[in-house]
């Protein structure tokens, strides 16, 4: 068993003996019984919506703030996870459907329980100093892992959609090239602000024309917080754009996004020295 420890979460308020997740349990079931992708979409879906519980140790910790030459004293929360590990030395977290999946696992029973969520889930595999693979649904009964890359982008394209007030219309007409005047200045910014991006890996212009409207598509091979990297961009990309054309972006982990730079090579790409 391994430890990973954490700032304080914002938790639910329900107990965690009131988790149970039916829906889950019976998605994960039919998806094992016959994964077709109905099945595992369903599944992935109530994954989405449900409350997890997780075992913890929780230890306040005293920390001193200074302000205006002022000391203050005060005291936050620290919460320190168990791990698992699989034969390759891999780390996961282990999340449970409800108590009796929980006490499955040795040692549990008087453990502090987090009531946690996908998203909250999802931002704690993304840490790197967390050096986990992924997450472990019912890991002592009928299991299911999440590895670090289907999490990264299950994340990603759930934010993307609660953050994008200007989305592609299903059933529209949409055409993807490349733009007719190569905007060098904007192109230039954005190389310059990626360079000092640790979490952008690569991204792609496409010019995206839909119902007579153009916009350049700026697709991003990145990790980490969706809304910030995405409002770093607009930030920098703002003083180069004018009224006739929009800023679309768009995460690589989406399909419509991958389909779109198939074989197009990314204006940037992170050098290996990076």
């Amino acid at each position: 068993m391994n430890d990973f420890k954490g700032v304080k979460m914002e938790g639910s308020k329900v107990p965690a003996e009131q988790i149970k997740n039916p829906e889950l349990i019976e998605a994960i079931e039919n998806m094992q019984q016959d994964n077709c992708k109905e099945n595992i979409d369903a599944m992935v879906n109530a994954v989405m919506k449900a409350k997890f519980i997780l075992p913890a140790k929780v230890t306040p910790v005293t920390q001193a703030r200074t302000k205006n030459d002022q000391t203050m004293m005060g005291q936050s929360t620290q919460v320190q996870f168990r791990l698992l590990e699989n034969q390759n030395k891999d780390k996961f977290f282990g999340i449970f459907t409800d108590t009796d999946e929980l006490f499955k696992w040795n040692d549990t029973q008087s453990s502090h329980k987090v009531v946690t969520d996908f998203d909250s889930i999802a931002q704690m595999v993304m840490d790197p100093k967390a050096g986990v693979q992924g997450f472990v649904i019912n890991p002592f009964g009928k299991s299911v892992t999440f590895p670090k890359q289907m999490v990264i982008s299950l994340k990603q394209q759930r934010d993307y959609i609660k953050m994008n007030t200007r989305k592609i219309q299903p059933g529209s007409q949409v055409q993807l090239g490349e733009p007719e005047e190569y905007p060098i200045d904007l192109m230039a910014a954005l190389i310059n602000h990626f360079s000092t991006e640790e979490t952008v890996n690569a991204a792609y212009l496409r010019l995206l024309e839909q119902n007579g409207e153009k916009s350049y598509l700026i697709v991003v091979d990145f990790y980490g917080n969706m809304e910030q990297t995405f409002s770093g961009i607009s930030d920098v990309a703002k003083p180069y754009l004018d009224d006739d054309i929009e800023l679309l972006m768009m995460p690589y982990s989406m399909e419509f996004a991958r389909t779109a730079v198939n074989k197009v090579q990314p204006f940037y790409k992170k050098s290996q020295d990076e």
